[in-house]
């Protein structure tokens, strides 16, 4: 098969990965207004959800294929560059003369990290992909899928899920729409098709670099979970007997064994 044709159907395997995101919104089609306990311990499922997919997701997996200094130096590079936009935004005042609302900050801040956390998993795909695997699950004209791309396939996908859901919260909490959160769910995971293309073309070269990545991955991940979510929903609990601590905590132990349980079983 040609190139082009093999470039296209990883493209379209990242692009399935991406859509998969938007499903993590289909919750809140149920329900027309969510306030009290319950947002606080959305807040903290969307913590726990990213607070494991930073740890266990990311950085274990990024010491696993390469060196820990590695993961470690792309991580404070990721702590450090989100913190850096953050302080961009809190300052545009100062340079523009308009105001950024906090809800509004913290949704550029979720949507751009979390597009930027999904570059690394098209990557993922796209290894996959380039890899040499003996067992063929199926084939495309004369193009071989691997057992190992399509498992990646289905583990990114499903793992996309919750990304999406901790994407829907602060948005649907703003006050959004469905649909629109929808398409910013969609959009956060474009960059996948993107990485697995680049993957498939530069395996090699990428699969040296894919510790650092996961790594910056994870620390844009963590900075957003103790910086924004954590922070908003002790906000959001202040009106709730003891500051809704006990439901946030639950929430994030809820939201980190789910996607804990997920991770370890693909």
């Amino acid at each position: 098969m040609p190139l082009f044709g093999e470039l296209a159907i990883v493209f379209v395997a990242g692009l399935l990965t991406g859509l998969a995101t938007g499903l993590g919104v289909l919750p809140f089609f149920l329900t027309e207004q969510i306030t009290g306990r319950w947002l606080v311990a959305l807040w903290g499922i969307a913590a726990g959800v990213l607070l494991s997919a930073a740890s266990v997701g990311l950085l274990i997996e990024g010491a696993t294929d390469g060196e820990f200094a590695h993961v470690a130096a792309g991580c404070l590079a990721g702590i450090g560059f989100v913190y850096g936009v953050d302080r961009l935004l809190a300052d545009y005042d100062l340079v523009t003369g308009t105001d950024i609302s906090p809800d509004r900050r913290t949704i550029i801040l979720v949507v751009g990290v979390l597009t930027l956390h999904s570059l690394p998993e098209g990557v993922a795909v796209g290894v996959a992909f380039a890899d040499v695997d003996p067992d063929v699950a199926f084939t495309i004209g004369e193009f071989g899928v691997s057992t190992l791309a399509v498992s990646m396939l289905v583990a990114i996908s499903i793992i996309n899920v919750p990304e999406g859901l901790a994407i829907a919260i602060p948005l649907v909490a703003s006050g959004m729409g469905r649909w629109r959160v929808v398409g910013w769910a969609v959009f956060s995971g474009l960059p996948q098709p993107i990485g697995a293309v680049g993957a498939y073309v530069l395996t090699a070269s990428l699969q040296q670099l894919l510790p650092v990545s996961f790594g910056f991955a994870a620390g844009a991940l963590l900075y957003l979970v103790v910086a924004e979510f954590l922070p908003a929903g002790v906000s959001a609990g202040e009106a709730l007997p003891g500051g809704g601590r006990t439901e946030l905590a639950v929430g994030t132990v809820v939201g980190f064994l789910g996607m804990l349980g997920l991770l370890t079983l693909l």
